[in-house]
């Protein structure tokens, strides 16, 4: 079976992300997802011979792994999304260090309140996430995001 290219996963995703306030949702909730599972990831405890190496946690591995992803999805979008996945994490591990509150709490709250709101946007939508249907498409979210960005500034991803 051959794989699916980034336009045919971005059509079908698409199709369940046409209204506007759903997709207004999805642009500052799916962005932030991420984000805060990095930081419940970046929050459980590792082995000792992954604390040898700096950064190296739970939240970095699941980065690479993403990373790994969209690289088969498109080398082009893929840069554009390390670059986001590394600024998530140079944030994740900011907060960590100045915070009092352990991120894992706050990355948990915003989780909670996150999904709430996209499940809000596809209540207005009338349409279920489509990750219901495949759950590589909490993946494709924040690559379909970036496509968008790459149209608009005219930067090739096929």
């Amino acid at each position: 079976m051959m794989a699916k290219s980034a336009d045919q996963w971005f059509s079908e995703y698409g199709s369940s992300h046409t209204n506007p306030i759903n997709k207004l949702i999805h642009w500052v909730c799916v962005p932030l997802i991420y984000l805060v599972i990095i930081g419940l990831l970046w929050s459980i405890p590792t082995p000792n011979i992954m604390q040898q190496i700096p950064y190296l946690n739970w939240g970095t591995v699941a980065v690479l792994l993403s990373i790994i992803f969209y690289i088969r999805l498109s080398l082009s979008l893929s840069v554009g999304l390390s670059i986001f996945a590394i600024t998530c994490c140079w944030i994740i591990s900011t907060l960590d260090h100045l915070l009092t509150i352990p991120i894992w709490q706050i990355s948990l709250i915003g989780f909670v309140i996150l999904w709430i709101f996209q499940f809000i946007g596809h209540h207005v939508e009338g349409k279920k996430p489509s990750f219901f249907k495949d759950i590589q498409f909490l993946l494709i979210g924040p690559a379909w995001l970036m496509g968008f960005i790459y149209r608009k500034l005219h930067i090739p991803y096929h």
